[in-house]
């Protein structure tokens, strides 16, 4: 907390300030109270950091879900432009099959 001509102001932690302040709590043996006044908190900061940390981790374990992923649908344009380069690779490659066979075959008669 930061004192501005005689009004007490509370300093607005980040998300990381929050996350690390949490992680030393939650750590066996830790003084929760000094790690607070360290920090210039109350015990009801606390409460209010884990509560969101739970939420935060019940939200994120909701998003994945367990099954078969969605299909990604592509763009027409995109599918058709990855059909032509498919194309022009496969030619490519049937005529690096073919210059490699006449090169074994000439390597085998000499």
């Amino acid at each position: 907390m930061e004192q501005n001509n005689g009004v007490t102001k509370k300093r607005r932690l980040t998300a990381e300030e929050k996350w690390r302040i949490y992680r030393e709590c939650e750590q066996p043996g830790a003084k929760v109270g000094e790690i607070l006044r360290k920090n210039g908190l109350y015990s009801s900061d606390l409460h209010t950091i884990r509560k969101a940390v739970q939420e935060g981790a019940l939200d994120r374990l909701r998003q994945s879900r367990p099954g078969r992923k969605k299909e990604q649908t592509v763009p027409v344009a995109e599918l058709e432009r990855l059909r032509t380069e498919m194309e022009i690779k496969e030619k490519a490659l049937v005529e690096m099959s073919v210059l490699f066979t006449a090169l074994k075959k000439k390597v085998n008669l000499e």
